[in-house]
């Protein structure tokens, strides 16, 4: 194993991919414990000593997978915001955006293998804390609120605050009632969120 002064080699990416793959599925069907770097080698097609190169050491792989699967998750709520609450003009479209972000959250995100995977190692490896993504969903989409309030749509005087309560009234409310893996075709969770939507509406309408 490298010593803990030695730079790690940037590498290839491919090399570098197939090992964050290779480990991301023997940490989530054997876990962290019991998955060893002579296994994620093998899996990935690379030396045990590019493993080490490439990450350091098995704590350090295990967090970049975790760091690649919230990135990815980031990535695609900054793209759902931009795809269903920019552009919007009128007070009387907000409800149906709002409806369809975070019915596109709960069916995309919510409902994704990235996102099922990370709670699984989240909820199962007492070496991970938190997702590393920390607060940057909730930040990007108070930006956007900010964005509205700013174009006289709505009236958001902490626009975090209220990204965490549209969260909260919306999506939040749907894994309370359905658990952290809801069905996309499940006709109980609309009703969920246009109420919840309907209710940030009313505290926050310009």
């Amino acid at each position: 194993m490298p010593s803990p002064s030695k730079a790690l080699r940037e590498g290839s990416a491919v090399k570098r991919a197939a090992i964050l793959t290779a480990a991301r599925e023997l940490f989530l069907s054997d876990g962290f414990d019991r998955t060893s770097v002579d296994a994620v080698s093998a899996r990935a097609g690379v030396s045990k000593r590019t493993v080490y190169d490439y990450f350091g050491d098995k704590q350090t792989l295990l967090q970049a997978v975790v760091a690649d699967i919230s990135d990815s998750l980031v990535g695609m709520v900054r793209r759902t915001i931009a795809g269903s609450l920019s552009g919007i003009t009128d007070p009387g479209q907000l409800e149906d955006a709002f409806v369809g972000f975070s019915m596109r959250i709960v069916t995309d995100m919510l409902g994704s293998a990235d996102y099922t995977t990370l709670i699984k190692l989240l909820g199962g490896e007492r070496h991970l804390a938190e997702a590393p993504f920390a607060d940057a969903p909730e930040d990007a989409l108070g930006e956007q609120l900010a964005a509205l309030t700013q174009a006289g749509l709505l009236a958001t005087p902490d626009p975090r605050l209220a990204a965490d309560h549209l969260i909260a009234l919306t999506f939040g409310v749907v894994l309370n009632r359905q658990g952290a893996m809801p069905v996309a075709g499940d006709d109980r969770v609309r009703p969920l969120v246009v109420e919840g939507v309907r209710a940030f509406l009313r505290a926050y309408s310009a």
